[in-house]
């Protein structure tokens, strides 16, 4: 389903004012808010009960908006994030202070993806930046997948995009660059 124009740019503002809103990526809905914003982290990492030592996951429209993240890695290592984008592929990267703490968490790297979900690099265009985008469920709780699922777990009152998340596709693979390690399988 085709995000409504009208709709994103409402959500748009919602997150450039400090509003977390949830949003469908490409396996599960996911809250999604302005990373360079500290208080809407902290209230997402409070609606999930997540530590900010944790790190969250970045997410952009386009390979561009990762440039300052991408310019200092190998070129073979930069072409094989830029190939596997956009899709449920998220990379880790020295985060080079391009996000701050509250993103990174105790490590010096950042999860990053360039997204396939419609809504999701919708909005990130209509910002014009990259967003979080974490599961949308409390720690512990399964993901959800559906959106009266997000409304148990957070209520009816979360903004949300309009959208459905591919019920035959797999939370992304979390990968560091470079070694090609493995953290996390779809």
């Amino acid at each position: 389903m085709k995000p409504s124009i009208l709709r994103t740019r409402q959500l748009a503002h919602s997150l450039l004012e400090g509003d977390v809103i949830a949003c469908p990526a490409e396996a599960v809905w996911g809250l999604t808010c302005d990373p360079w914003d500290h208080d809407a982290v902290l209230s997402l990492l409070a609606m999930k009960h997540r530590p900010v030592s944790k790190g969250l996951i970045v997410v952009a429209a386009h390979v561009d908006m990762f440039t300052p993240l991408l310019d200092g890695l190998d070129d073979k290592v930069r072409k094989e994030l830029i190939l596997s984008w956009p899709g449920p592929n998220t990379w880790l990267v020295p985060n080079k202070g391009f996000f701050p703490d509250w993103i990174t968490g105790d490590s010096e790297e950042v999860a990053i993806r360039v997204t396939s979900a419609p809504a999701l690099r919708a909005l990130s265009l209509e910002v014009g930046q990259p967003l979080v985008s974490t599961s949308a469920n409390p720690a512990g709780a399964l993901p959800a997948r559906h959106h009266f699922q997000v409304v148990r777990y957070f209520g009816a009152d979360l903004p949300r995009a309009t959208g459905m998340v591919d019920l035959a596709g797999k939370p992304s693979t979390i990968r560091r660059a470079g070694s090609g390690e493995v953290i996390r399988p779809g």
